[in-house]
C-alpha cells in the first residue's frame, strides 16, 4: 500500500514528465513498426515467390532478433548519432523475423486449390495476391505483426540509452538509484502500452478487408508525419550535454550541479554509461559525466572541468565485504590489505588507460600492476574441493582491473578457489548480489555508498563537510548497522564524478572550471 502510495505522488509529480515519455514511447513504437510493415511484409511476399531465399533470410532476420539491443545500440551511433534514429532502426530490426516469417506462413498456408480457381478466373498474379492470398494469410500476418508490437515496446525502452526518450528514462534511472518507484513509474505505463497497442491491432484485425484497407491507407498518411515530427531537431541550449541515468538522478549529480553552478541553461540528454564517451568523442554531445581517473579522458583528447565548489564528495575506492567471509577465512584479510593505499588517481587512470583505449586485457593489466609492487605471487596449485570466494564488478574497466587484482592476490596467497563475476551493471545490482549472498566482495566508492546505497539526510552530508576519512568513517558504520556489510581501508585513488568537455573546444570557449561553464551558459 506505501509503495501504491509513492507511486501515485511521484506520477502526480512528474506528470509532464510522464506524458512526454509516454508520447516519445509510442512515436518511437510506432515508426518502427510502420516501417517495419513495409520492409517485413514485401519481403515475406517475395519469399514465397522465391522460396529457395527464406533460409537465408528468415536465418538473417532470427540473428538480428539475437544480437543484444544496447549492443546494437552501440554499433548504430557511429553511423547515425544519438536520438530516434537509431532507436528506431534497431526496433525495425527486431520487429522484422515474426512479420516476415508470418506473411510467408499465412500465404503459404492458402489453399493450392483456391488459388488456382482463381487462376482459372483469368486473375493475374497481383490480383491473386492482392484479393485471394493476402485476404486469407492476415490472420496469420496480423498475428505476426501483434508479435512484433509487444516486443517493440518492450526494446523501446532502451532506447532512453541513446538519448531517444520513453518510459525507459524512469525505468533505467530508477535502477541507478536504487528506487522501485522510479522503475514501476516507467515499466507499468509501458507494459499498459504494449496491452493498448495489442488490443487496438486485435481490433483492426475484425475489420472486412475493404475496412481495413482504408484504415491502412490512413495509418500510411498520418504514421510517417508524426514520425517526421518526431525526428525534427529539437531545441538545445549552447551546448548539448549527455548525462548517464544515475547522475541525472543523484543528490551529488546533475541536481548538485545545477543549484551549485546554475546549469538549468544546460540542455541534457539521457545516455547509457557505457556510451557517454562515444558520444563526446564524435562529438553528438558537447558535455558529459564521467570519472576522474576514466583513461578515455586521456585516450579521447577530453578535458575533466575543475568542479572549483567541491560539489563532488570523495569517491575513495575500498573493497566492501561480507564478514562472514573474513570469519571463514581470516586469512584474506591480510590478502586484501596489501592493496591499501597502493593506487594513486594517476596510476589509476594509466592501468584504465591502458584497457579502455590499449585494448589489453584487464588481468594482464592487473597482474602487471602487481608485479611492479612487487605484490605478485604465482597461483597456488588447485585444492580439491576448496572454498570459492566469489568476487563482483560493476560494468567498467576500472572495476574489472581491480577484481582481477584482488583475484590474482587470492590465488598467489591462499588454497582458496576465485570466482569472478564481472559486469553486474550498476550499483544496485552490485550491491543487493553482495546481500544476498551471491558475491562475496566487490569494489565501491564512498561517494557512491554515501549518496546512493544510504541516502543520508542533506543535513547529515554537510556535517561530513567533504572529508574524506569523516566520509569513509561514516559509510562503513552505517553499513555495519543498516547491512551488516563490512568496508576495508581505501585503495589510495579518488575516482570521483566531473564534468568533460573535448579539450580542443573547452579550449576554443575558455571553459575550464564548472564555474566557466555555468557563466558561458548564461550569456
Amino acid at each position: 500500500m506505501k509503495t501504491l502510495t509513492e507511486l501515485l505522488t511521484f506520477w502526480q509529480l512528474q506528470a509532464g514528465k510522464l506524458g512526454e515519455q509516454t508520447l516519445q514511447h509510442i512515436g518511437l513504437t510506432a515508426a518502427a513498426l510502420l516501417l517495419a510493415v513495409l520492409v517485413g511484409v514485401p519481403v515475406g511476399i517475395g519469399l514465397t515467390r522465391r522460396p529457395r531465399w527464406a533460409p537465408a533470410v528468415l536465418g538473417l532476420a532470427g540473428i538480428l532478433q539475437t544480437v543484444p539491443s544496447i549492443a546494437l545500440l552501440g554499433f548504430l551511433i557511429p553511423l547515425l548519432g544519438i536520438g530516434p534514429r537509431p532507436a528506431i532502426l534497431a526496433l525495425l530490426l527486431y520487429s522484422l523475423l515474426p512479420i516476415i516469417r508470418n506473411t510467408v506462413t499465412g500465404i503459404q498456408g492458402v489453399s493450392p486449390a483456391v488459388v488456382e480457381a482463381a487462376r482459372g478466373l483469368g486473375f493475374t498474379d497481383w490480383q491473386v495476391l492482392r484479393r485471394v492470398e493476402l485476404p486469407l494469410a492476415l490472420p496469420v500476418l496480423f498475428a505476426g505483426i501483434r508479435t512484433a508490437t509487444v516486443i517493440g515496446v518492450g526494446v523501446a525502452t532502451l532506447a532512453a540509452y541513446v538519448a531517444a526518450g520513453g518510459l525507459g528514462e524512469f525505468i533505467f534511472g530508477g535502477i541507478a538509484l536504487n528506487n522501485p518507484v522510479m522503475i514501476l513509474a516507467g515499466a507499468l505505463p509501458a507494459a499498459a502500452l504494449a496491452l493498448a497497442f495489442d488490443a487496438a491491432l486485435a481490433s483492426l484485425q475484425k475489420l472486412t478487408t475493404q475496412r481495413l484497407a482504408k484504415v491502412g491507407a490512413g495509418l500510411l498518411v498520418l504514421l510517417p508525419l508524426l514520425g517526421a515530427l518526431y525526428l525534427l531537431p529539437r531545441a538545445t541550449s549552447r551546448l548539448q550535454a549527455g548525462f548517464s541515468p544515475e547522475f541525472v538522478g543523484r543528490a551529488d549529480g546533475l541536481p548538485g550541479l545545477q543549484r551549485a553552478y546554475g546549469l538549468r541553461h544546460l540542455a541534457s540528454v539521457v545516455l547509457a554509461p557505457a556510451l557517454v564517451y562515444e558520444a563526446a568523442r564524435h562529438a553528438d554531445v558537447d558535455v558529459i559525466d564521467g570519472y576522474s581517473t576514466d583513461g578515455r579522458i586521456r585516450a579521447y583528447g577530453l578535458q575533466v572541468l575543475r568542479d572549483n565548489k567541491r560539489v563532488f564528495p570523495p569517491y575513495y575506492a575500498a573493497p566492501v565485504v561480507r564478514p562472514a567471509l573474513l570469519r571463514a577465512h581470516p586469512e584474506l584479510g591480510a590478502i586484501f590489505d596489501r592493496l591499501t593505499g597502493q593506487l594513486t588517481d594517476s596510476a589509476m587512470t594509466e592501468l584504465n588507460y591502458r584497457v579502455d583505449y590499449l585494448h589489453q586485457e584487464p588481468r594482464t593489466v592487473a597482474e602487471a600492476f602487481l608485479r611492479q609492487r612487487g605484490l605478485w605471487r604465482a597461483p597456488r596449485p588447485a585444492v580439491p574441493g576448496a572454498a570459492v570466494v566469489r568476487l563482483g564488478s560493476k560494468i567498467f574497466a576500472e572495476q574489472y582491473i581491480l577484481v582481477e587484482m584482488y583475484a590474482a592476490l587470492i590465488r598467489g596467497g591462499t588454497n582458496l578457489a576465485v570466482e569472478t563475476k564481472t559486469g553486474l551493471g550498476g550499483t544496485t545490482i552490485c550491491f543487493e548480489a553482495l546481500r544476498s549472498g551471491a558475491i562475496d566482495m566487490y569494489p565501491e566508492y564512498t561517494g557512491t555508498g554515501l549518496q546512493v546505497l544510504l541516502q543520508p539526510a542533506p543535513a547529515t552530508i554537510d556535517s561530513l563537510g567533504g572529508k574524506p576519512a569523516a566520509v569513509f568513517a561514516y559509510v562503513q558504520r552505517e553499513f555495519r548497522r543498516r547491512y551488516g556489510l563490512e568496508w576495508l581501508p581505501p585503495l589510495g585513488f579518488n575516482n570521483t564524478y566531473a564534468l568533460l568537455m573535448r579539450r580542443r573546444q573547452a579550449q576554443e570557449l575558455e571553459i575550464e572550471s564548472l564555474s566557466d561553464l555555468g557563466s558561458y551558459l548564461s550569456h
